[in-house]
């Protein structure tokens, strides 16, 4: 069973940083395809952020140059470091991870960036 528990969401102002953190629990985080994804009021849930077992990270167009993701095998622990933040990156963000079993998902913090 995987379980994905997401931190450090809050409001911050446009232009500032925060760090989301992912906790992952089982044994399969280190071979898996993790990922970081959002959800906006009335809009579908996309991926943003995505980074391999390998450690090659991809991004949305949308937050490329100022979102990094990052993650400890060692300690089963998925990041994304966020800045330049803009109104628009306002949304629920939510953990990802994807392996042969499926795709799970956590249940999300709140990111709002006010304008």
């Amino acid at each position: 069973q995987v379980q994905l528990v997401e931190s450090g969401g809050g409001l911050v102002q446009a232009g500032g940083s925060l760090r989301l953190s992912c906790a992952a629990s089982g044994n399969l985080f280190s071979s898996s395809t993790m990922g970081w994804g959002r959800q906006a009021p009335g809009k579908q849930r996309e991926l943003v952020a995505t980074i391999t077992s390998g450690g090659t990270s991809n991004y949305a167009d949308s937050v490329k140059g100022r979102f990094t993701i990052s993650r400890d095998n060692a300690k089963n622990t998925l990041s994304l470091q966020m800045n330049s933040l803009k109104p628009e990156d306002t949304a629920v963000y939510y953990c990802n991870l994807v392996n042969w079993l499926g795709s799970y998902w956590g249940q999300g913090t709140q990111v709002t960036v006010s304008s």
